[in-house]
Formats: structure tokens, sequence, C-alpha cells
């Protein structure tokens, strides 16, 4: 399919392909899930490894999407709503999980990085006329910098609009600093446990939120700090991808952890084989079960 001609001749195609598309149940009998993660793109982050551009081809992007969408056990995606639409054209999103990325605007490297807007999906109503299944909020928290204060009151009324509809609010917080005038994360175990209490926190419900937390040291200790369902990410991947796939299994075995939303250690892994990663993966995450 020629998704730039559909889209030149026939741009309601979309609209009505997001209310046709058949929707399923949050989780399934394990109660775990595994997303797939497209959604870097939009704040300008295209790299992976020592490749600053892997990302920057669409079709080539599009096209890993599709192959690990295929796999048993993949049971969604996140990302922004280009990505999204050219997959619903596609109809590789049919009997999937779509969450929406909401807040894009703190570009990779900007000054106004951690001045976070909701660029892409700007509100639970977009989500919710579009038939979504939640939306997704980078929450980073910084103590030296204003734009924090901005990001954490959008990002609390969008949990609590996102939960109004009985969607689900994925929250993704990081304690973060910026040095140099980069921002980085920290990814110590007392400084990830302080953003979890502060985006649990956020809204006037949390029923229906589940927060996006890395994997790192004490991770046990670290998930002691929520009850809220929890999904790890993957993150750039720079270690050997045996050792990625052993510290999430370890960390699948925590009761608060259902599962994974990974995106660069999936569709580019390297021996280039997605589908052979994506399996692992949904091995890990429902033990086998499609």
């Amino acid at each position: 399919m020629d998704l730039t001609e559909l889209r030149v001749r026939h741009p309601e195609r979309v609209a009505e392909a997001w209310q046709q598309r058949r929707r399923r149940e949050l989780v399934g009998d394990d109660g775990r899930l595994l997303i797939v993660a497209a959604d870097h793109p939009a704040r300008g982050a295209l790299g992976v490894r020592d490749d600053r551009m892997a990302m920057a081809s669409r079709p080539g992007l599009i096209e890993r999407l599709c192959t690990a969408l295929q796999q048993p056990g993949v049971d969604g995606v996140l990302a922004t709503p280009d990505v999204l639409e050219d997959l619903l054209l596609l109809g590789a999103l049919e009997g999937k999980l779509v969450i929406g990325s909401m807040n894009r605007g703190g570009l990779q490297g900007a000054s106004f990085e951690l001045d976070d807007r909701f660029t892409a999906y700007r509100s639970a109503d977009d989500i919710a006329a579009r038939r979504l299944d939640g939306g997704k909020m980078l929450t980073r928290i910084c103590l030296d910098d204003p734009g924090t204060a901005a990001t954490l009151e959008s990002s609390a009324q969008a949990v609590t609009e996102l939960a109004e509809r009985r969607l689900m609010a994925m929250v993704e917080p990081f304690w973060s600093v910026r040095t140099d005038g980069r921002v980085s994360n920290l990814l110590d175990p007392d400084s990830v446990i302080r953003s979890v209490h502060i985006a649990a926190g956020l809204g006037a419900t949390s029923a229906y939120t589940w927060l996006k937390l890395p994997v790192v040291d004490e991770l046990e200790r670290v998930m002691e700090a929520t009850t809220l369902p929890t999904l790890l990410l993957g993150g750039d991947p720079t270690v050997a991808p045996e050792e990625t796939y052993a510290s999430w299994g370890k960390a699948l075995s925590l009761p608060s952890v259902r599962g994974l939303v990974v995106g660069r250690a999936l569709l580019f892994p390297p021996d280039g084989d997605v589908a052979a990663a994506v399996q692992q993966a949904a091995t890990l995450v429902h033990g086998g079960a499609a």
C-alpha cells in the first residue's frame, strides 16, 4: 500500500479506520502486557546505539513495527499519531492495544526540554475520540528547572481525565538533572523511588494508572515503592542482548511488574532479526503463551 498516495487521496480514511478498528480487553488471563514502543522520533531522538539516525527512515520503522506486531504474545504498541496512523491504515492494529504518546514537546537537547508540552495527543478527549486504549506521559522531575511544574500539572490532568474515561494512564517518571546544558536521568534506586512516589500521586485517582519504569539496581526495593501495576522500559540497548533479557526475566518475577514496554531493543536488535527478538521478549512476558 502506498501510504502517501492514500493520505493524499483519502485522508478521511484515518478517522474511519479508528472507528472501525477491532479492539480487545486491556489484559488477558495472565494479567501481563508486552507493548512495542515507537514514540522516540517525535522528540527528535532517532539514535540506536552508535547510529544517531537509525530511526530516520519511516518506511523502515513501520516495516519493523509490523513485523513485531505480527508476533504472538505482542499485546500492542505505544506511539505518536503519525506512526499509529500508518500502522492503522496498514491494518496492523486490529485486535491490539493502542497507547497514544501525549507529551512530545520536550525535544531532545532543547533548552526547554523539561517543559514537556503535550504536542501529540493533547488530551484524554483526543484519545477517547479515536478509540485508543490509553495515553502515556513522560514525566521528568528536575528540581532546578521550572518547566517541571507545568509538566507535572499537565500529567496530573491527563491522569484524571483518562481515568474518567476508564482508559489506561501510563506515567513514565524520571528524576532528572541538567549538567552543562544536557538533561540526564538519575537511575540509582533512591532517585527512581522518589520519582515513583511523585508519579503515583498525580491526578484525582490512581485507579487506571500504570507506571513505566527503567530496570535499575535493587529493583525489588524500588518496586516496594508502589502497588501500581508497572511495565519496564527497554531504553537504548547498550549491553549484550543476553544480558538485557536476563535482567528483564529477573525483574518480571516481581509481583507488581506486569510486563515490558520496549522499542529500540526489539526493533533494532544487533543481528537485525526483529521477529526473533520480539519472540524472546514475548516468552519472558507471557511464558510462551500467545
